[in-house]
């Protein structure tokens, strides 16, 4: 559901002109908090709530990276492999097999495969940002 809401709230705000000034914080201040929460709690149902802390710091350094060089006047960089979108969808079918499987080891995989894609985003993300600052 927060997938959904999230695509539907950006494309209403965007495509229909229906952004307000301070629409850029509550688009993000809540992403970041749900990130945290979702993925430590997957981290603590999985037995592993380091695992958990670490997916999040991950995904918040994504949006950070991104942010960041906004700010610096580049075009908001969403590359992947996991980018928001992609994790998301990764915790969801993550959930749901937990739901059906051994919940422990389905979520610590689940949970590895969010830190192993969300790292390479990380990276992909940073290089891309140093590359255009040094071309300034």
């Amino acid at each position: 559901m927060r997938l959904i809401c999230n695509l539907i709230d950006g494309m209403v705000a965007v495509e229909g002109g229906q952004g307000e000034k301070d629409g850029a914080f509550w688009n993000e201040a809540p992403d970041r908090l749900s990130d945290l929460l979702l993925l430590t709690g997957a981290g603590i149902a999985a037995g592993n709530p380091g695992l958990g802390a670490l997916a999040a710091a991950l995904a918040i350094a994504t949006a950070y990276i991104r942010e960041f060089g906004r700010a610096e006047g580049f075009p908001a960089d969403f590359s992947g492999p996991l980018a928001k979108p992609q994790r998301m969808a990764v915790l969801t079918a993550g959930s749901v097999l937990a739901a059906l499987y051994t919940a422990e080891l389905t979520l610590t995989v689940t949970l590895w495969i969010i830190v192993i894609g969300t790292a390479v985003t990380v990276i992909r993300r940073s290089r891309t940002l140093i590359g255009r600052l040094n071309s300034r």
